[in-house]
Order: C-alpha cells, then sequence, then structure tokens
C-alpha cells in the first residue's frame, strides 16, 4: 500500500489547489521534453501526492498542444500509480446539466494531431483499451464525491474531439445519436499513454455546458463557460481532498493496468537499440530491463 502515489490531473479551470500548505515546485524534464508545468509535489492527510495543471497554470497550452507524453513520463517517473483527471466537458445529454459531475469509463477518440504512444519508434506495444479506467479509483471518486453532495452519474463515455473550437451542430447531433454523455478535448491520449505507462486512470467530469445542441441554452461561450468552472472548480478541491483519504481503500490488484505491458510488447528484443531502450526506462523499464 505504502508505494501507491496519487497524481491529480487538472483541467479547465482547476490549476491549483491551494489549501496544500506543504507546496514544493518540482520541474522534470522527460525524454519527450518538458510537461505542461512544474508539479506540485504536497503532503495531505499524511500521504504524499502531485498535482499538474494540463493547460500549464493561466491556461496557455491549447488542448492540441499539450506535451501528454511528457505528462505521463514526468508523473511516472515521480513513482505516480494512480491518477485522477479532472476535466471540463459539454454535455450530450439533457439530464448532465451544469455543475454536474459525470465518472467516465468509457471514451471515443476523435483526435487527430496528436502524438498518441511512447512505442513509436522500434519498439512496438499494444496495450488493451477495453476497459480504459480502473474500477478501483472509480470506486474512490465515487465516495469522494457522495462525501461532498455534488450531483454526479457513475459510468459515461466521453468524446474526445480535437479542438480547440466548440463542436458544429450537426457534430453535436452526431456524438448524442452514439449516446455518449458528454463532450471535451483533453482525456484522449492522455488515458492511452497512462495505461501504456502501467498507471490506473479514473476521469472526473464536470459539466460546464449543452454544446451546442439544446435548443432551449445559448451556444457555448468561454464566458458561460467560466462561470461554471469557478464554482465546478470549488467542489473539485473539497472532492481531492476526500480522494486523497480514501484512494488507497480502493486499490485493485486486478485492474487492467497493473503489469499489462508483460503482454503487450511484440518487438523482438534483438531488434531493439539501446538507445529507444533507456529513452522508455521509466515507462517500460520493469520490462524491458527484464528481458535484456
Amino acid at each position: 500500500m505504502a508505494n501507491n502515489k496519487l497524481a491529480i490531473i487538472g483541467g479547465s479551470g482547476l490549476y491549483d489547489v491551494e489549501e496544500f500548505t506543504d507546496r514544493e515546485m518540482l520541474s522534470i524534464d522527460t525524454s519527450w521534453g518538458k510537461p505542461s508545468d512544474q508539479i506540485l509535489k504536497t503532503k495531505y492527510n499524511n500521504n504524499e501526492v502531485f498535482f499538474l495543471p494540463r493547460h500549464g497554470r493561466g491556461h496557455f497550452i491549447s488542448p492540441s498542444k499539450i506535451n501528454f507524453r511528457a505528462n505521463i513520463d514526468a508523473l511516472k517517473q515521480l513513482g505516480v500509480t494512480d491518477i485522477v483527471s479532472i476535466s471540463a466537458v459539454g454535455s450530450l445529454k439533457e439530464d448532465h446539466f451544469p455543475g454536474k459531475f459525470v465518472i467516465v469509463d468509457q471514451f471515443i477518440d476523435r483526435t487527430f494531431a496528436r502524438n498518441k504512444t511512447f512505442f513509436d519508434d522500434e519498439i512496438v506495444a499494444h496495450v488493451s483499451m477495453a476497459h480504459p479506467t480502473s474500477n478501483g479509483l472509480m470506486n474512490a471518486c465515487e465516495e469522494a464525491i457522495k462525501l461532498e453532495n455534488i450531483n454526479y452519474q457513475r459510468g459515461g463515455t466521453y468524446v474526445v474531439m480535437e479542438g480547440p473550437q466548440f463542436s458544429t451542430l450537426a457534430e453535436s447531433n452526431l456524438y448524442r445519436s452514439w449516446k455518449a454523455d458528454v463532450i471535451g478535448m483533453t482525456n484522449m491520449p492522455e488515458a492511452k499513454l497512462a495505461r501504456e505507462a502501467e498507471i490506473r486512470y479514473a476521469s472526473v467530469s464536470m459539466v460546464t455546458d449543452y454544446d451546442c445542441w439544446h435548443p432551449d441554452h445559448e451556444n457555448v461561450d468561454v464566458q458561460q463557460v467560466i462561470k461554471v468552472l469557478l464554482d465546478n472548480a470549488a467542489k473539485a478541491k473539497n472532492m481531492i481532498k476526500n480522494l486523497i483519504k480514501n484512494f488507497e481503500n480502493h486499490i485493485d490488484p486486478n485492474d487492467p493496468a497493473n503489469n499489462c505491458l508483460d503482454v503487450a510488447i511484440i518487438t523482438a528484443p534483438e531488434k531493439r537499440s539501446q538507445k529507444t531502450i533507456e529513452k522508455l526506462k521509466y515507462i517500460a523499464g520493469r520490462v524491458l530491463n527484464n528481458e535484456n
């Protein structure tokens, strides 16, 4: 249990948790460049926890420009075993009103301009994404949300669009026809990379708007989103504190992320250069070093 470390990746509106007074800001270098910003290392309730603002503090990184690989590699370097993503999203269903939280368990990846794997040079790996989120972490998130009396839904599908523009009406209606629950711009390839890094992952989506499909609501705009974001962020910070206290109680020994690289790497050992093995030392060193 003592080796489990939690990281929170904060999305739009969640750039810090000011209540964390035991603060150390870490600058991490990775084989894929710098992460979005310095990573906050803190202790809360005697638990070590890390916080990374996905868009940078002050929100200066567009969704397509986020260095997702550097973010995940940096957290892996720090020994992170569990990531909870907290993201602002649009609603694709009538009953997902602004202010509601959705604990996502599935994704539809519609992004096209991003680096989506650590295994793109010499070493090829195919990890399963059938169940992209951790059931144990979702249990922890649900418990943490309940303590704050936040209106929420357990389970839902998140459409990840490229952005940074919001949807056209035709696109929004298409995604609704797929029975998806929410739409956002950032959980892919984040969830895929976390799986490749053997980090358990969960996603809590905070609804800010009805995208553009709802006939009784104005089309989404940034000012409208910011207003709801501020309220959601306050609720999310309390949820995070509850989560830090309880997440280790929900570790799933059978989680699909645990040791998934054991059956994922297909490249013959003699085809793997030492340079690439070194590049992947944090992500896949457990497997590659045992095979060499």
